[in-house]
């Protein structure tokens, strides 16, 4: 509605706001039809349509050189990255994944959050617990000579040997439902060189003022990575292969309905966000993006 209350159409809309609806409600279309063909399930208590909301309301706040995210990057790439949020039945509100626009396209990564409740969902694991191991700390491992599989065997530390300027490396230890556990070790010389993969080259204020949180973010990350690379659910490798396709079906979609009102998708505004879905709390520190 209008200032003066009176109805608003889609000729009163700015550029940015058609196109977030339409991309949104064209995405939105494309996981409905996948789903009715069985090419596509979401886990049990997804919503793609309040995971959808959340996104278009969190990159409506999103700038890219003085210009909205949906007027600066391509919708293909809008549409691929929030295919690829809902297939993996994560949500930007939970801190589970993050937006990236690199020039004129828009990236998607997921946190370590996402990276833990997709390792919950689809591997057995129950859940990761991370460690820093710093300067005089008394640290031992061992590998299993049949399986491979490394086991931390000793790790005594001390009040005093906590430095966030003293960090040695870390470890996470993911606890399996059947009651086994892998064991993931990085030195710091591996997470500094995972940190250079990302856009701040692990210079953001995070990773300057809350190393060790930002440490175990990236061995979880990393002791996430296999479970979920190894599962055998089929969604999970839907995005590599459907998702650019079904991106260029909703640019289709986009460009064939973009002088016509978008219907679907109702206005979202910061009240009605907050009722979509519960914020998952972090870890201390600043959640930042970070490629392992």
């Amino acid at each position: 509605m209008s200032k003066d209350n009176t109805p608003t159409t889609a000729k009163d809309e700015t550029p940015a706001k058609r196109n977030a609806k339409e991309i949104t409600t064209d995405v939105l279309r494309a996981i409905e039809q996948l789903q009715g063909n069985g090419e596509l399930r979401l886990p049990d208590g997804y919503s793609a349509e309040n995971a959808l909301k959340s996104a278009q309301l969190f990159l409506a706040d999103m700038v890219v050189s003085g210009k909205s995210v949906f007027e600066a990057c391509t919708p293909a790439s809008i549409a691929n990255s929030l295919l690829k949020m809902v297939v993996q039945g994560l949500s930007v509100a939970k801190n589970q994944c993050y937006f990236i626009p690199y020039g004129n396209q828009l990236g998607y990564q997921r946190s370590y959050n996402g990276s833990v409740a997709l390792a919950k969902r689809v591997a057995g694991v129950t859940k990761v617990v991370p460690v820093i191991i710093y300067e005089g700390d008394d640290f031992e491992f061992g590998i299993d000579l049949e399986t491979g599989i490394r086991k931390v065997t000793k790790h005594e530390t001390e009040f005093a040997n906590i430095d966030n300027g003293k960090i040695k490396g870390a470890y996470a230890v993911v606890h399996y439902a059947d009651g086994s556990k892998t064991t993931e070790i990085m030195t710091i010389s591996e997470i500094e060189q995972s940190w250079q993969q990302g856009a701040t080259k692990g210079n953001s204020p995070a990773h300057k003022n809350f190393r060790q949180e930002m440490a175990k973010k990236t061995v979880i990350n990393r002791a996430c990575k296999e479970p979920i690379a190894t599962s055998d659910d089929a969604h999970l490798y839907f995005n590599e292969d459907k998702a650019p396709t079904v991106a260029e079906q909703v640019k289709h979609e986009i460009d064939t309905h973009a002088n016509a009102e978008t219907i679907g998708f109702e206005d979202v505004t910061e009240e009605s966000a907050e009722k979509l879905e519960p914020k998952e709390e972090t870890t201390g520190g600043i959640d930042f993006p970070e490629t392992v």
